[in-house]
């Protein structure tokens, strides 16, 4: 009696089990196909940073095509870089630290954010808050996409990829600040 009362909640749980193991629609089979044009209107990140000064890298795109952009979509790669010390449980060392990202655009792709459908004509930025905890020249590098699966590609005018790079300077020395008295902003000194 006790096994046949508990049976139908046991069928439901490995059949929740199993279409949760791979089986369903695929990931990408909402994307649409396609190559959507897009401009990136600006890439800004400051070449000289100081060790623990908090920084903005921020990368406006723009729809320059005819067709809305399925979910415009950013990978910036070398916030960290990889070690090669010998034992590390995870090679890779931040150079940046994340304090915020571009809002509401968390995905689950590492270094990716995306920031949803984009109207011909719009622009989105993508700001990151970001603090160097690594001295030294690096170079950041990123990509513009039209979609998270692969399926919608992005292209700048001539079939461009729309990615680039910033080289940055990070002094091993903190940034100089102190707090005007009379509004109470902080001030940074000069390089």
């Amino acid at each position: 009696m006790f096994a046949c009362r508990f049976a139908p909640i046991a069928a439901g749980l490995a059949a929740l089990a199993v279409a949760g193991c791979g089986g369903g629609e695929r990931q990408d089979a909402a994307e649409p196909s396609g190559t959507f044009e897009v401009d990136v209107v600006s890439a800004t990140f400051p070449a000289k940073q100081h060790l623990a000064q908090p920084e903005r890298f921020v990368i406006a795109v723009r729809n320059s095509g005819q067709k809305t952009v399925p979910n415009v979509a950013v990978t910036v790669s070398s916030f960290a870089e990889r070690s090669e010390q010998a034992g590390l449980a995870d090679s890779q060392r931040a150079v940046w630290i994340i304090d915020d990202s571009p809002r509401g655009g968390q995905t689950a792709y590492t270094n990716t954010w995306a920031l949803g459908r984009l109207a011909p004509g719009q622009t989105r930025r993508f700001v990151w808050r970001v603090t160097a905890v690594q001295s030294g020249t690096h170079t950041v590098k990123w990509q513009v996409a039209a979609g998270l699966n692969g399926k919608a590609k992005a292209t700048l005018s001539g079939n461009r990829a729309p990615a680039g790079s910033v080289t940055v300077d990070v002094s091993d020395k903190p940034g100089q600040a102190r707090v005007d008295p009379k509004t109470g902003k902080v001030v940074r000194e000069g390089d």
